[in-house]
């Protein structure tokens, strides 16, 4: 007899409640799965089950064994999925979700290259500045920007980001450049998603409340008012870089910039990714990897 004999009879029970129910999932007799968690609780020399006409109800010991039984079962079927998904071509639907202009313009464009390649794969994206939930929305993947909270999810950087302080040369001309972070109060701030701009002081983090008479949760609406001349703004590498190498805009407080933050894939916790997933995110960091912004750093 196997010390595996009865733990899915086991789980099924203490699932349903009912040996009847257990049976009828399994395929098997009632008497057969009966027989099979008495004889575990011979091995085990315990009492799994209270049992009653109607239901049965886990005891103490049979709470704490199902847990552990749950988790056994969980990693052999993810040993048998590994296994199959061994060279396997991705296929399928794969659900994500990403923010609009950064997805708009650099994801969706290697998610397409993506699909060209695998032709049973189906995918399906969310794009949002909303922070949706990935378990309850049944996601696979979130490209994520910026720093993560803390979280149950797995993160993988996928590429480096950088934040920039800038303004227009007629801005500066006419209100002059901030040269302290203590300044920034007296300049007029360009308010995007959020009137909160990190920096870094003295080797810490900082975080700075901003206002100005400008605001819109539109990256690119920001952009073009930094460059009309309208006030300061924080902005991503990549909305600002050809416009600081064509002097459109001027980097300022480089000293106060803040910490690398990153480009991230989220998914769920699980130890082993389906192929789609694993793919998909090794094909984004080649392909984020290829682009200018990244390669100059």
């Amino acid at each position: 007899m196997s010390n595996w004999d009865g733990l899915d009879e086991f789980v099924s029970v203490a699932e349903l409640g009912q040996f009847s129910s257990a049976a009828k999932q399994l395929g098997l007799s009632s008497s057969h799965v009966s027989r099979q968690i008495a004889r575990l609780e011979d091995r085990l020399q315990t009492r799994l089950f209270y049992r009653s006409t109607r239901k049965v109800s886990l005891t103490e010991a049979g709470r704490t064994f199902l847990q552990h039984c749950q988790r056994l079962q969980d990693a052999r079927e993810e040993a048998l999925q590994a296994i199959g998904d061994m060279g396997g071509e991705p296929k399928g639907l794969l659900r994500m979700t990403c923010a609009v202009a950064y997805g708009e313009n650099f994801i969706m464009p290697l998610v397409n290259r993506f699909m060209q390649r695998y032709s049973q794969l189906q995918i399906e994206t969310t794009l949002t500045n909303q922070t949706l939930d990935l378990l309850h929305g049944s996601y696979d993947l979130a490209i994520r920007l910026g720093r993560l909270p803390d979280s149950s999810m797995v993160a993988t950087k996928i590429a480096p980001r950088r934040m920039y302080l800038c303004a227009a040369p007629s801005y500066l001309e006419h209100h002059g450049a901030p040269h302290s972070l203590s300044e920034l109060p007296r300049h007029n701030c360009l308010v995007g998603s959020t009137d909160s701009w990190d920096f870094q002081q003295a080797g810490r983090e900082l975080t700075i409340r901003v206002q100005g008479n400008w605001r819109c949760n539109s990256g690119k609406a920001v952009l073009d008012a930094a460059l009309l001349g309208f006030g300061l703004c924080q902005l991503p590498d990549y909305y600002v870089r050809e416009h600081l190498q064509s002097g459109a805009l001027r980097s300022l407080l480089n000293q106060h910039q803040p910490p690398h933050t990153a480009v991230w894939a989220l998914y769920p916790q699980q130890r082993h990714l389906s192929p789609k997933v694993r793919q998909l995110i090794e094909m984004l960091k080649e392909g984020l990897a290829e682009r200018p912004e990244y390669q100059e750093r």
